[in-house]
């Protein structure tokens, strides 16, 4: 699952890489911090490096932290898969002009045609999972068992939350209109002056927000009607009607 990272970041052995060995995943993050992402200072990597350490586990688990990874020791295919995303990043960032030229190789044979790209999407793939995992900790969404489930909560929450219009529409300043309480009559008596002016404030929220419904529910009964109300003639039958 990491082959096409490692290739593309030159790693000498991408196609014999096993990450369940314990030896080559250690050499392989020393490879990664030292050639690629340079997150310490030099003199400052010792105890990563020291791969057949007892303490190694602690410092991989430091490393993890100081690079602010959303994974853990734990999640060891999740975390390293997240690495080598980060050491592309940097790759990509130090070399710009080597590679924005590029061109995405066309596998189709047909550029002109659009590919949809969830067409060949394995949501059992490790690197799915993983991508995944790493969305819902950064949106802070809710676990679940099921990875599409919770493909499907980032996709609403990018919808509702973090699309142009949703951020457009948070950024409107909503200008209030001042309101005199005194002018209000509460209904009822708490005893305390205090919460008596809550009460009357917490009345005129209830109201403005049932205002918002029933706008809502009249612009309904409009779009309902319009498609119900608009009869087409059917000379052939004589009538009027659908």
């Amino acid at each position: 699952m990491f082959r096409r990272k490692l290739t593309a970041l030159d790693y000498h052995d991408p196609n014999g890489f096993d990450c369940s060995d314990e030896t080559q995943f250690r050499n392989c993050i020393v490879w990664l911090e030292d050639q690629k992402i340079r997150h310490y200072k030099i003199e400052d990597r010792g105890n990563l490096r020291n791969i057949p350490s007892s303490d190694w586990p602690k410092a991989y688990e430091k490393y993890l932290l100081d690079l602010n990874c959303p994974f853990g020791v734990q999640e060891k295919k999740e975390a390293l898969d997240w690495l080598l995303g980060l050491a592309v990043r940097y790759e990509y960032g130090d070399n710009v002009e080597k590679y924005k030229n590029c061109r995405p190789l066309d596998t189709s044979g047909n550029s002109d045609k659009a590919v949809d790209p969830l067409v060949n999407l394995d949501n059992n793939s490790p690197d799915f999972k993983a991508g995944v995992t790493a969305l819902v900790n950064i949106l802070k969404i809710q676990r679940h068992d099921d990875y599409l489930v919770m493909l499907k909560a980032i996709r609403i929450l990018i919808q509702e939350r973090l699309s142009p219009e949703a951020i457009a529409k948070a950024s409107q300043n909503r200008e209030g209109v001042p309101v005199a309480l005194d002018k209000h009559i509460l209904g009822f008596d708490t005893g305390d002056a205090t919460l008596n002016e809550a009460a009357q404030i917490l009345r005129l929220l209830h109201i403005e927000e049932l205002r918002e419904l029933q706008t809502k529910i009249n612009e309904a009964i409009v779009a309902v009607q319009a498609i119900i109300a608009d009869p087409k003639t059917d000379h052939r039958l004589g009538k009027v009607g659908r």
